[in-house]
């Protein structure tokens, strides 16, 4: 393609299947297609010149046509590993069209070898760094098939995404991005394997403009803060960039954060009532296991030696709901790990746990330290609670997927998972930020009470919850309903993944 000059470009996002964080379920009662917009995409196309006609196609909301393919001169897909199949799929339909592919995100960065026949042009790492590469060697009509590079980007270089390219009613949540990388080094994640181990993040005016252009397209609803370790530069984040939004949020309206961190903010008051007067409500921490040994096993060094029911408590006490992730499987697990994992969920309060079985992707330390020992069985799905793993434990698979089973039936069962919201709603002490109320909303709290309050099993349940709620903690009645609403898409997750009438 030797001149590149004014092309007609798509910019497609394979759909997500039905999945734990797809929320898919959820989000019907609300009228919205998708939970997440395709940041990874939006931020490329940034990238790409100003001549260049571009059209997103997120077939999470909407459908790839052939008019599309006709239209286009050449087709950038960023996809994540559980976006496998649709993926393919989309490259059968360009490659029969003749349409020039340009592939990128963790999928093909992961399985580059699997694609190199598939895919025109594959980008591996990092777009900022990559993508004027490419554009540079296209407009010398010399493209190369691989582009891949260990060098890290100047995050104060990443451009605003390009969201004129999104319908945003179509979405739960808006993103941003403010670091890339993480502190610590947990043996089966492959954050610093793709993103380094000192994390580098945007300056704060970045970040303040990024949140401008998004109150400028008139967003209202909740802000999802991407990073792996929202707090990995905590001097930064306390000193600089949450008194930014702060400051920020003074004369906004309905704008909620939420984002990912590690547990030692439950160390650190001030931080984290930092964060709730810049607007956070609720955080998601990788907790892994109750048991010791399996947390130094995995070099999860920031959960040893702590009491995590206590920092748990702590940090929803401050303001910050809890939302965690638990893994099965380790070496060291002891025989009644799965008891003293629903003990745990149970007694913490956590609503939305996500229970995965011990995966190993390629390029983490533990794929490479299985690989040795021969349990590596095949590749992972990309899925964290399908119930499958690519490895054999030492327990054995049959014991494993049992007690995994055992798990989810007994923190999703309708009176098990009704319980721990009201635990939740106890202890939680909300900030005095709310997500602007509007018709969706109120539309989403009468199809609950149709659907879970009238068809569902767990009607009783349902109703004693909310009754209760406005008794005792009416400031907290969207959150008993969201939390509902919440379970009936959890309870269908077990059901489809693994055959739970719970």
């Amino acid at each position: 393609m030797e001149d590149s000059s004014d092309l007609n470009v798509l910019l497609i996002y394979p759909k997500v299947p039905d999945t734990f964080w797809g929320f898919q379920h959820a989000i019907k009662f609300i009228n919205k297609k998708a939970a997440y917009p395709p940041l990874g995409l939006l931020t490329v196309a940034s990238l790409l010149p100003e001549n260049w006609n571009l059209r997103l196609i997120d077939l999470n909301t909407s459908p790839l046509h052939s008019e599309d393919l006709i239209w286009a001169d050449m087709a950038f897909i960023s996809a994540m590993e559980i976006q496998k199949k649709n993926t393919d799929e989309i490259l059968e339909l360009c490659k029969k069209s003749g349409l020039k592919t340009v592939g990128g995100g963790p999928l093909f960065s992961n399985r580059y070898e699997d694609y190199l026949d598939k895919v025109d042009h594959l980008i591996l790492n990092e777009a900022e760094i990559l993508v004027p590469e490419f554009l540079n060697d296209l407009r010398k009509g010399i493209p190369e098939k691989v582009y891949s590079t260990n060098r890290f980007c100047d995050m104060e270089k990443s451009p605003i995404p390009k969201w004129d390219l999104l319908k945003m009613d179509d979405y739960v949540c808006m993103s941003i991005q403010v670091s890339r990388g993480c502190p610590f080094n947990c043996e089966f994640c492959n954050v610093t394997s793709l993103f380094g181990h000192r994390p580098r993040v945007k300056r704060v005016d970045q970040v303040i403009r990024e949140l401008d252009e998004l109150y400028r397209k008139n967003w209202r609803g909740r802000i999802f803060f991407v990073d792996d370790n929202f707090i990995g530069r905590k001097r930064f984040v306390k000193k600089e960039l949450l008194p930014a939004i702060i400051e920020w949020r003074k004369d906004k309206k309905g704008i909620v954060f939420n984002t990912q961190v590690s547990i030692n903010l439950s160390d650190d008051d001030e931080l984290m009532e930092l964060m709730v007067k810049a607007g956070f409500d609720s955080v998601f921490i990788g907790i892994e296991s109750p048991e010791e040994e399996s947390l130094k096993e995995c070099n999860k060094k920031q959960n040893e030696e702590r009491n995590l029911l206590q920092n748990i408590r702590h940090i929803q006490n401050m303001g910050l709901e809890v939302q965690a992730g638990f893994i099965v499987g380790f070496d060291n697990d002891p025989p009644d790990i799965f008891e003293r994992q629903v003990r745990f969920i149970q007694k913490s309060g956590i609503v939305i746990a996500m229970v995965g079985i011990l995966q190993a992707p390629e390029g983490t330390r533990l794929y490479n330290r299985l690989k040795k020992e021969n349990r590596i069985i095949g590749e992972i799905t990309g899925d964290n609670v399908d119930g499958s793993t690519n490895i054999i434990p030492k327990m054995g698979i049959d014991k494993l997927l049992n007690g995994y089973r055992f798990i989810m039936k007994n923190i999703y069962s309708v009176e098990a998972y009704y319980d721990r919201v009201k635990k939740f709603l106890k202890e939680f002490r909300p900030p005095k930020v709310y997500e602007q109320i509007s018709m969706n909303r109120i539309l989403g709290f009468l199809k609950a009470n149709i659907r879970l309050g009238m068809l569902g099993k767990e009607k009783r349940y349902y109703w004693k919850t909310i009754l209760w709620t406005l008794l005792y903690k009416p400031r907290l009645f969207p959150t008993a309903v969201t939390c509902a609403i919440f379970g009936y898409h959890f309870r269908q997750i077990c059901r489809k993944n693994l055959g739970l009438d719970i």
